[in-house]
């Protein structure tokens, strides 16, 4: 019997498990994969829709802070729809519609975006304003005519000339309000330090607008100033271009004052009074606030679209999650399937080599080859009895007929008469040969399954004195006592009888044939003055019958042959003493075909016992 194959060895566990480590690796990767593109591409998409937004937000500033109102702005807000695929729609502060590119009456949504107002802009909205507050396109009236622009633009080439020659290199910057600067590449105004030859100051004059433009500025921020304190000059102004604090100019009749003595808090106080001027000074120049609504468009579709490098990394994992679970398979299967191509190369080859394959596993295939090798060992073995039962059954036919064939030939020749002798001699012959044959189509009857059986009760005593009564001529003969004896099973009151006797249902005559069979053998093998006990008893639901002698017994190595065909101890022996190897293989043959079975136990020089077990018939 093959022993049970370890939980963790077997062919089914190994591979759910292989299965089971490729799903939990697929899911792992799909969900690591899924969570991460779908963050990137959240992130991503929330990064467009922030620029877009704040994209929409700078231009629609830019449109206020260069016109007076808002009655153009419809043909801005479209082409800004058109681009982004965004609804956008402005209304005034108490949602009075200025603008929308939403061709239907739908309604806005619950808040709005951000205020439009140039002059509080949101921090975000354009560099230069985070400090001001205000859009630096709202110029107002600091805005240069064009000889005042071109002006500008001849003293900033002759300045950033000048700069070039002193080995400091520089460009032309036009502001919102026209007027032209010099900046360095990285973008300080007036190239940060000002060689001497170049610092006349001429560039940073104010032009006749911007002297108009500072007075107006005075006018508005000289009471917010009277209130700050400290010592200021009578025109504190601050151009519209120059955001940056540290940019801010102080005039005094038109020439610039340094080392004027103020606080830092009263510094401050002083930038807030000049932003409030400024925004009292552009208010007239910008449209008025508005509220930016944004939303999905008319042809807006709501999409996911992941990035080119999303995407190569989807195609890179799912590649590589293909590869793993290809790899593994094949890894797997090859494993699985070695072992497997071992079996089918051996039994592709011809029978009489008998071909072995290696056990390399402890699994359902390697149990599969232990079994291949074990059919190929008893094909080998049956190959060779095969062999040596067709050379047997030669020489068991061929000696009695060669002695029949012999004795006829020289009675036809006339060297002998046929005398009575001479006939009881070929009759002898002639028995000995029909023996051999009955033998051997019991035995082929059996092998085949035709053996036929007709079963009916039969005592186990009475089985036992019909053998013995038909073997006690040929017992005495030879000097052996025969005996039976008989144990009688219990009553259902514990009290022994008659009808305790144990009883079978067999045929009678193949029954008698199979134990007549281990007595003749017994007596043959049993010296004189030996004793062949027949026995029978009830043991659980078997009927068992032993045939014990006191003969020579047999070899150890020999029991696991005697029930094999044609097989003698002693080889030497003739079919006439030895019997014909036959006898020992039909009794097997017979009890099996009742459902029994026989065995046998022998010590060399104390006999041997032969034991059969049958069912019993009650």
């Amino acid at each position: 019997m093959a022993r049970p194959i370890p939980l963790r060895k077997r062919l089914l566990v190994r591979l759910l498990i292989t299965s089971v480590l490729i799903a939990i690796c697929s899911v792992a990767a799909t969900a690591w994969l899924a969570v991460e593109t779908t963050t990137r591409a959240i992130q991503e998409e929330q990064g467009q829709v922030l620029t877009e937004d704040m994209d929409i937000l700078r231009q629609l500033s830019g449109y206020a802070a260069t016109h007076r109102d808002w009655s153009g702005v419809g043909k801005t807000v479209r082409a800004l729809s058109d681009r982004t695929g965004r609804r956008i729609a402005l209304t005034a502060p108490d949602r009075t519609p200025i603008a929308d590119s939403e061709t239907r009456n739908t309604a806005l949504p619950p808040r709005a975006a951000a205020a439009v107002d140039p002059l509080h802009t949101d921090t975000f909205t354009e560099p230069g304003a985070q400090r001001t507050g205000i859009d630096p396109r709202a110029v107002g009236p600091f805005r240069l005519p064009r000889a005042e622009r071109e002006r500008v633009r001849l003293l900033a080439e002759k300045r950033r000339a000048c700069f070039s020659n002193n080995g400091v290199q520089t460009r032309i910057t036009q502001m919102p309000s026209g007027r032209s600067v010099l900046t360095d590449e990285d973008g300080t105004v007036d190239g940060g330090q000002v060689p001497t030859p170049c610092a006349d100051g001429v560039l940073n004059t104010p032009t006749a607008t911007e002297e108009k433009a500072l007075a107006q500025l005075n006018t508005y921020a000289g009471d917010c100033l009277k209130h700050v304190g400290g010592k200021f000059p009578s025109l504190f102004a601050a151009t519209v271009d120059f955001t940056d604090r540290s940019m801010l100019t102080r005039y005094v009749g038109g020439k610039a004052e340094t080392g004027i003595d103020t606080t830092r808090d009263q510094d401050k106080k002083a930038q807030e009074c000049v932003d409030r001027a400024r925004r009292q000074q552009l208010e007239p120049y910008v449209a008025p606030a508005a509220e930016l609504f944004l939303g999905r468009g008319d042809s807006a579709v709501p999409h996911f679209d992941m990035s080119a490098a999303n995407k190569a990394k989807v195609t890179g994992v799912a590649g590589l999650v293909l590869a793993l679970t290809v790899a593994v398979t094949v890894l797997v299967a090859t494993r699985l399937v070695r072992p497997l191509r071992a079996l089918t190369h051996a039994a592709q080859q011809p029978p009489e080599q008998h071909v072995r394959v290696p056990v390399t596993t402890q699994d359902e295939t390697g149990i599969l080859a232990v079994a291949f090798n074990d059919l190929a060992d008893r094909r080998e073995r049956m190959e060779a009895q095969r062999k040596a039962m067709v050379a047997d059954i030669a020489h068991e036919l061929r000696t009695p007929l060669t002695n029949i064939r012999g004795w006829l030939e020289v009675t036809r020749d006339g060297v002998v008469d046929p005398d009575p002798e001479l006939l009881a001699s070929l009759h002898d012959e002639a028995v000995v040969l029909q023996r051999v044959i009955d033998d051997l189509q019991d035995l082929a009857a059996a092998d085949a399954g035709t053996l036929r059986l007709h079963r009916e009760p039969v005592r186990a005593d009475e089985l036992l004195e019909q053998v013995v009564a038909a073997h006690r001529v040929a017992a005495e003969a030879a000097g052996v006592r025969l005996h039976t004896a008989v144990a009688a099973s219990k009553r259902s009151d514990g009290s022994d009888g008659s009808d305790g006797t144990p009883w079978l249902d067999a045929d009678p005559v193949r029954m008698r044939q199979a134990l007549g069979n281990l007595v003749s053998n017994a007596i043959r093998h049993t010296p004189a003055d030996g004793t062949i006990t027949l026995s029978s008893r009830r043991h659980d639901d078997e009927v068992v019958f032993e045939v014990a002698d006191t003969g020579s017994g047999i070899a150890p190595e020999d029991l696991p042959s005697v029930f094999e065909r044609f097989w003698r101890a002693e080889k030497s022996r003739s079919r006439r003493t030895g019997g014909s190897g036959l006898g020992l293989s039909i009794v097997r043959q017979l009890v099996t075909a009742h459902g029994g079975t026989v065995t046998v136990t022998s010590e060399l020089g104390s006999g041997s016992v032969f034991t059969l077990r049958l069912p019993d018939a009650r």
